[in-house]
């Protein structure tokens, strides 16, 4: 059996799933804040468990809102203080005896994804999330791709470029800070945080991302104008991101994702900043929403 965790700063999902990744059980779990021994435990009992239940020495597949270095195996996790800075991968192995597999949870997202029967044949599959952030995962072949140092597929933390700049005004740009310490990041201002941020500049309103988006459907020019100007700025951000990879297929999820104006308009947008002979990708939204964590991370462990 596939086992996948789904660890946040505030709750611990944990799923059990066949070879096909149907879910076979699933429990929640509050992320122990005491000491990392707890933490640890915590883990480990769900397996075990697991175990016993189904009568098996299930994989461990975990998505962490960090990464793994490679280079120390010492995890880079902020929002779970108990757990940053700990060689977490050695010490499960250690405590359960199996492999352990940890990616970013974003990563395991786009590999959920990637994994459904509709796109099991495509070999590039890029998971976007518009959601609190902007971020993504970059799956080739079926297997994740995270880079040198774990990092691949932080395009939240790409930035604005001329075009961008251009289109939001020279004058009159919002140059938001980002978390990571710089400025103009895209996770400032493709996510849903950014939609709204970047339509209280322009507009000195306060709205939620649904109110803009219901004034939208009700053929208000002033979100019209907003929502055009805020596609033709995803266009152009995610249009370099298309250049460098070539995705065949883009899935999105987060909050934003459910903007179903996005499916038709974003592709409809894209060819005037991609290479003329480029290929617009299928875009897609999620299917498997909040599961989608624990299904890519448990998926850690299957190949083509």
């Amino acid at each position: 059996m596939l086992y996948g965790f789904d660890i946040g700063g505030t709750k611990i999902e944990f799923a059990v799933f066949n070879q096909k990744l149907e879910k076979r059980y699933s429990e929640r779990i509050a992320t122990p804040q005491d000491s990392y021994q707890s933490w640890l435990d915590a883990i480990v009992n769900l397996v075990k468990k697991a175990d016993l239940q189904f009568n098996c020495t299930g994989s461990v597949g975990i998505g962490i809102p960090g990464f793994v270095r490679p280079d120390t195996g010492i995890t880079e996790i902020a929002n779970i203080k108990v757990a940053n800075q700990q060689p977490i991968m050695s010490d499960l192995t250690r405590l359960l005896e199996r492999e352990i597999r940890v990616e970013n949870d974003a990563n395991c997202f786009a590999l959920s994804e990637a994994w459904d029967e509709d796109y099991k044949t495509a070999n590039s599959v890029l998971g976007l999330i518009l959601g609190t952030g902007f971020g993504g995962g970059i799956i080739l072949n079926g297997k994740v791709y995270s880079g040198q140092t774990g990092m691949a597929g932080e395009l939240g933390h790409m930035q604005l470029n001329y075009h961008a700049l251009k289109l939001l005004g020279w004058n009159k740009a919002p140059i938001f800070s980002c978390g990571c310490g710089n400025q103009a990041c895209l996770d400032t201002y493709l996510s849903g945080r950014g939609f709204e941020l970047l339509y209280q500049h322009f507009y000195a309103e306060k709205k939620d991302a649904k109110t803009i988006i219901k004034h939208f459907y009700q053929n208000n020019p002033q979100a019209i104008e907003f929502v055009n100007l805020f596609i033709e700025l995803m266009a152009i951000s995610i249009g370099n991101i298309i250049t460098a990879f070539d995705p065949e297929v883009i899935v999105l999820g987060g909050g934003l994702s459910n903007f179903d104006h996005l499916y038709t308009a974003l592709p409809q947008a894209l060819p005037a900043h991609l290479l003329r002979n480029a290929q617009v990708p299928l875009i897609r939204s999620a299917k498997y929403g909040d599961s989608g964590g624990v299904r890519g991370a448990a998926a850690l462990f299957l190949s083509r």
